[in-house]
């Protein structure tokens, strides 16, 4: 899409947020010639919450006013993606100038609607490179279509943490490489309490435990969602079934979905003190970047370490890749100081030490090839683990869609029936689901 062309109209059915933004939004309402070193006041909305996160983005903007002193930053945190998009629906001066979102399943939507800018524009204007400036997966999620309406704000990159005095004491060596090794090994330290109950398990394969939502595992098969047409091709992916197949392979190495379903719903909350992984239930366990200090915080009584997730046996040259995500930043369509609001979202996305001191402070993937390389960065080689996740040349996020994200529910929704033993003939339920997906995706842009 040509630089300052007018997006696409498309009513965006957020499927994550839960909201419809219909009609389409009007580049005309924002302004890009505002001065920005003029006198200023900036709305920024983001979606942290915890205290240490609020703190550590209070004093990003605190950095960014001492360079910027004649713009002061109002920053609204713990804001929900369904919030930032009534209100950008709404306009007004009650709106937000620069917002940032966890779900980079909506971008397509951002982009395609116009609610959220296109920031090529402002890029090109300030001398920005894009392309030297941030990992191409990371671009990936934060485009749709050649409209770069988003940029990273740091990352999430996700691998296996493993309980070392485990692997010790069932004598293996290192963590697993490939899925039929990984399946081995998981039934070598899943311990057994009786016929239906257990100790522990190995991995715990199941799609509704914590992060083990369907698309993290499959992203180690490098899945193509959809063809040239934007159509759900999940039914012509060979790499679907196999992974379906191994994901039950691992729970029946392991005594079978039953039982380890059962056994899943004796862990605690994912964020508690009674997480399963703490709590030494699961050997191996898929999760984000984040856990490590988690971990740390919490004084777990076991050694541990972290590895990239297995990978196909066919695929064994990819090992090292992950799935990626994170939080995204950008500028409202309605925003009257659109320059001033691209100096933030430059500062905040782009400054090494802003990128670096963030990343410590809330222990997430730097963002930036020069954060990444800072020798300020947290040299924990359990964080840097992820941090050769993000690099590494296989690792994927999911594709954006105006769909947003509602073909990973569809997905997620499928493969909860695939794993219990109720989908039926997997080729013809496939083919249903790429049918549900592609009227999802027609809906949302009528």
């Amino acid at each position: 899409m040509p630089r300052w062309r007018m997006p696409t109209c498309a009513s965006a059915a957020l499927a994550a947020a839960g909201l419809l933004l219909s009609g389409c939004a009007n580049p005309s309402v924002g302004s890009a010639n505002d001065d920005p070193t003029k006198p200023v006041t900036l709305k920024f909305w983001h979606g942290w919450a915890t205290p240490g996160e609020v703190k550590a983005v209070d004093d990003s903007i605190e950095r960014f006013e001492k360079l910027h002193p004649n713009i002061r930053v109002e920053s609204t945190g713990n804001v929900t993606d369904t919030t930032v998009n009534q209100a950008l629906r709404a306009g007004g001066d009650k709106a937000p100038d620069v917002v940032s979102s966890f779900t980079t399943n909506n971008v397509g939507q951002y982009c395609d609607s116009g609610m959220w800018v296109d920031l090529d524009p402002f890029m090109k204007k300030t001398g920005v490179d894009k392309r030297e400036v941030f990992p191409k997966t990371l671009l990936d999620y934060t485009s749709y279509q050649g409209n770069q309406c988003a940029l990273p704000l740091l990352a999430d990159a996700f691998g296996m943490y493993y309980n070392k005095d485990a692997f010790e004491e069932a004598g293996i060596e290192r963590p697993p490489r490939t899925m039929s090794e990984f399946e081995r090994v998981a039934e070598k330290l899943t311990v057994r309490r009786g016929e239906d109950s257990y100790e522990r398990v190995g991995y715990m394969p199941n799609f509704r435990l914590y992060q083990n939502s369907p698309d993290r595992l499959f992203a180690q098969w490098g899945p193509k969602y959809f063809d040239a047409d934007g159509n759900s091709r999940l039914a012509e992916e060979p790499a679907t079934y196999d992974f379906l197949k191994t994901a039950r392979q691992l729970a029946d190495a392991q005594g079978g979905f039953d039982d380890l379903e059962k056994f899943r719903l004796t862990f605690g909350d994912e964020m508690s003190s009674q997480n399963a992984f703490l709590t030494g239930k699961l050997a191996m366990h898929l999760d984000g970047e984040w856990r490590g200090l988690m971990l740390k915080d919490a004084k777990a009584d076991f050694d541990w370490g972290v590895a990239p997730l297995p990978v196909p046996d066919d695929q064994a040259d990819t090992y090292g890749r992950g799935f990626i995500t994170g939080t995204v930043a950008g500028i409202a369509h309605s925003s009257k100081h659109q320059n001033a609001a691209w100096e933030l979202v430059k500062f905040l996305t782009t400054d090494t030490d802003q990128v670096v001191d963030f990343a410590n402070a809330i222990h997430n993937v730097p963002s930036t090839y020069a954060a990444l390389k800072s020798p300020r960065l947290d040299a924990d080689p359990t964080f840097r683990t992820f941090f050769k996740i993000l690099e590494n040349k296989h690792s994927e996020a999911l594709p954006p869609s105006t769909n947003g994200g509602s073909y990973i529910v569809s997905l997620a929704d499928f493969a909860y029936s695939v794993e219990a033993g109720r989908a039926g003939d997997l080729r013809a339920g496939l083919k249903k689901l790429d049918d549900q997906i592609d009227a999802d995706t027609l809906q949302s842009k009528s």
